[in-house]
Parts: structure tokens; C-alpha cells; sequence
């Protein structure tokens, strides 16, 4: 991407990322017209956070069953001083996939030597929601909250230059990535921050299969509406004529790719039209929507080091386990990875 028009949305000044990519309805077609079309239907799940969607993930958090959030919540309580005694002094703070920045707040408690914030999302909704209340709340600090998908290339505001930058990337996130693509993301991650930064990313442990098995499954439903979701959203924004009820929510332990995934099942065959496509699904054909990979303390330092990250310091939760990681940049030869930690 192209260096930011700083464009500021009226009344939430909210900047948007523009550049040479397409704007974000023609990407949403562009990649619902080539996942549909696949041997093997898949869409990003990226495209999960339209403001509903959104609201569904946060709801998911609060969950009995999604431990990822209350685990990675309270490791951060537990080591947030730590973490603030390596953030220097006039720092900015870059959080990718930022949502309501509600983790964000133990490190904005524990650095008040931050100077500034910036959170960056898919969704304006989500940053507007939550930039007004960091705003209000933490009156010293800079907030310059971005539209821009994470994953690609931009310029980080004005308020982020020429100072030290603590890049954050918490909730597993990460393992929502294929593992060439998780690369591609720590090396642009790299790029944006610069070569003198850190990076914390969260990151879930491999656990015992039934308990992944209900997170992404809970018993009321909310993980089955937040799938189906994505299927309103392409009948709203793309002209489709999906029937959500057509569609049963699958999440199932991929033990081989070390992962879990979620999948819509058609419960029928049936004709979709959607972005100006007709596509047939056939019963009991799956719509793969999202990947969630699980990782050992060694798994994950090994992905970090390709590409040109070093695990400095790894803190890990009780159980259920997750783990954060400060990552720096490999200035020269190459990083090594750290043994695997019982």
C-alpha cells in the first residue's frame, strides 16, 4: 500500500489507509468471487468484521468456553510491568487488528510513558467506538486510530515518527494465518515498525483437542452466528441471496496443520447468487472461513526467526495455556531460536 492520504473521517478523526490497492468493496468481491469459485470454497476471515461481526467476536470473548481472551487478559495484568520496564520513554504504541483495545488498557496503565497510540482495524465502527473512550480516558496520550487491513503496507501517522515503536498484536491472531502468510505478516509488521522496535504477539498454545473443539463451538450459539455472519454481510454489501439457515456451523481439530478450523456445511444442494456470481454447493459441501493455528513455545520462535524476528521474552499463562512473545528485529546473522519451554 501506498503512503497514507491522511483523509480524517468527520467527528472521529480516524484516518484511512489509501494507496494503490482496491478499495475495500471491490477487495471484498474480488476475493468472494475467487473463494466461491475454488475447487475447495474458502473466503478470508478478515471479512468477519463488518460492525456486526465485530460485536459477535466480543461477545465470543465473554463466553464460557473461549478461554483465549481471559487467559491472554490476565497473563498481561501479571506481566504488564515487565513489559512497560522495555518501553522507552515518548514511545508509540502500533496495535494491529486493535477492536475495542480493551487489553490495550493494562499496557496504557502500566507505560504512561507511551506518548501515543495507534490502533489499527478493518473496521471504523469497531476504532471510532473505542478511540473515543481512550481519548477521554488517557488525556495525555496521542490516539490516531487507522482503517487499513493490517496485513498489507502503510505509513504509520505523523504522531509515530521519529520515535522508539512498541508494535502489539495480541489474541492469537496470528494463527488465523496459513504459516507462509503468518511470515509475510511479521516481515510487514517489520517493515512498518522499523527495524529498532519490538513486537508482543499473543499467541495459543496446543492444547487438549475437545477443549479448542468448544471454544470455537460454544454452547449458545454466538460462534455459530459470528460464522454465519459472513454470509449477511455478502447478501447486504454484494447482492447475495444466501440463506444463513441453509448452512450449518462445523469447527473441527486439524491435527495434522496443527490447527483449528471453522467451516460452513450446506445442508442441501443449492444455487447462491452473490458480487455478480452464481455458485453451486452441493449437501454437505463446506465453505472454509477460517484457520486458528495452534502453536508450541519452539513452533512459534522458529516462524518469528524466518522472518527476521528474535524471541527475546516469552511469558506463559496458567492453563489454559497461551503465551506472549516480545519479539526484536534480527540486526544481523541469524536469530536463534530459544528451546522449547516445558
Amino acid at each position: 500500500m501506498k503512503p497514507i492520504a491522511s483523509k480524517p473521517q468527520a467527528g472521529t478523526g480516524i484516518v484511512e489507509a489509501a494507496g494503490a490497492q482496491p478499495a475495500a468493496g471491490e477487495s471484498f468481491a474480488a476475493d468472494v468471487m475467487a473463494g466461491l469459485s475454488a475447487r475447495r470454497k474458502q473466503l478470508p476471515p478478515k471479512y468477519f468484521y463488518d460492525a456486526a461481526g465485530s460485536r459477535l467476536f466480543e461477545e465470543i470473548c465473554r463466553t464460557d468456553e473461549y478461554y483465549v481472551t481471559r487467559s491472554e487478559t490476565t497473563l498481561l495484568r501479571n506481566v504488564a510491568a515487565e513489559i512497560a520496564r522495555d518501553i522507552p520513554d515518548g514511545a508509540a504504541l502500533v496495535e494491529f487488528g486493535s477492536g475495542e483495545s480493551a487489553k490495550t488498557r493494562l499496557l496504557l496503565d502500566a507505560a504512561p510513558q507511551l506518548s501515543s497510540y495507534v490502533p489499527i482495524d478493518i473496521s471504523a465502527d469497531a476504532l471510532c467506538g473505542a478511540s473515543g473512550g481512550l481519548t477521554r480516558d488517557y488525556p495525555r496520550l496521542i490516539v490516531a486510530p487507522m482503517v487499513a487491513d493490517f496485513t498489507g503496507h502503510f505509513r504509520l501517522p505523523a504522531c509515530a515518527e521519529g520515535r522508539p515503536r512498541m508494535g502489539f498484536f495480541p489474541g492469537s491472531t496470528i494463527g488465523n494465518f496459513d504459516g507462509d502468510h503468518a511470515v509475510r505478516f511479521l516481515r510487514s509488521a517489520r517493515q512498518v515498525l522499523g527495524i529498532h522496535a519490538a513486537l508482543l504477539v499473543g499467541v495459543d498454545l496446543i492444547k487438549d483437542p475437545a477443549r479448542l473443539i468448544a471454544a470455537y463451538d460454544d454452547s449458545l450459539g454466538v460462534t455459530a452466528r459470528f460464522n454465519k455472519n459472513l454470509l449477511l454481510r455478502i447478501n447486504r454489501e454484494l447482492g447475495g441471496d444466501f440463506d444463513p439457515e441453509a448452512f450449518d456451523h462445523l469447527a473441527l481439530w486439524n491435527a495434522a496443520q496443527s490447527r483449528m478450523e471453522m467451516h460452513l456445511v450446506s445442508r442441501k444442494d443449492q444455487i447462491v447468487n452473490a458480487a455478480g456470481g452464481t455458485f453451486a454447493f452441493r449437501k454437505g459441501e463446506r465453505l472454509h472461513t477460517e484457520n486458528s493455528h495452534k502453536f508450541s513455545v519452539a513452533m512459534f520462535a522458529r516462524l518469528a526467526a524466518e522472518a527476521g524476528w528474535s524471541a527475546i521474552k516469552i511469558w506463559i499463562s496458567d492453563a489454559p495455556q497461551v503465551a506472549m512473545f516480545r519479539l526484536e528485529p534480527v540486526l544481523g546473522g541469524s536469530a536463534v531460536p530459544p528451546s522449547e519451554i516445558p
